[in-house]
């Protein structure tokens, strides 16, 4: 199986492969966006540093493994947030996630980032699809695959661990995937 390149760009966004030492940065990051994550993604509701740690190490095997390639987003040569290519949606297809510290969203910075996974992510042997989840109830990550001329295909009850962790977050219960081919 092929792997993309350890370091991507898209206009105004340097992407690299996270790093063990990243440690400290990434903790940082998440720290400070936790309002602004832990709506959409259930992983921020139990942040820590050791869960910070878990991750690097996770990120370094799955990529090694060929499965999953995870980037730090940087820009102006900060660190900013996270996005990455995820072979979970069976043979042909990957799937895309990403995130940004809070004080750098509404840039336009996340859909340069994601367009630089999509055009490597196509440039793989064997990839026909890529695939973007969001929570339907978070329209800005659904405008960044609506930007990237991804098509909406369906809408799915969400994950249970999404309501589950806060009852007071906007989640509407519904999952919507979009695909480009």
């Amino acid at each position: 199986m092929e792997e993309p390149a350890e370091s991507l760009s898209s206009d105004q966004v340097e992407l690299r492969r996270w790093r063990m030492s990243d440690l400290d940065v990434l903790e940082r990051l998440i720290y400070e966006s936790l309002d602004h994550l832990a709506p959409w993604m259930p992983w921020a509701a139990d942040h820590g540093r050791q869960q910070t740690s878990d991750f690097l190490a996770r990120s370094r095997a799955e990529w090694e493994a060929r499965q999953v390639f995870c980037f730090a987003i940087t820009s102006d040569a900060a660190v900013i947030g996270s996005c990455g290519l995820f072979r979970r949606i069976g043979a042909g297809g990957l799937g895309i996630g990403y995130w940004l510290h809070s004080d750098w969203a509404g840039r336009g910075l996340a859909t340069m980032a994601t367009a630089a996974l999509v055009g490597q992510g196509f440039q793989l042997a064997g990839i026909d699809r890529i695939k973007i989840h969001h929570d339907a109830a978070n329209p800005v990550s659904g405008a960044i695959a609506l930007r990237l001329g991804f098509t909406e295909i369906e809408r799915t009850q969400a994950r249970s661990i999404v309501q589950r962790a806060q009852p007071s977050w906007p989640s509407t219960g519904l999952q919507s995937s979009a695909r480009r081919h």
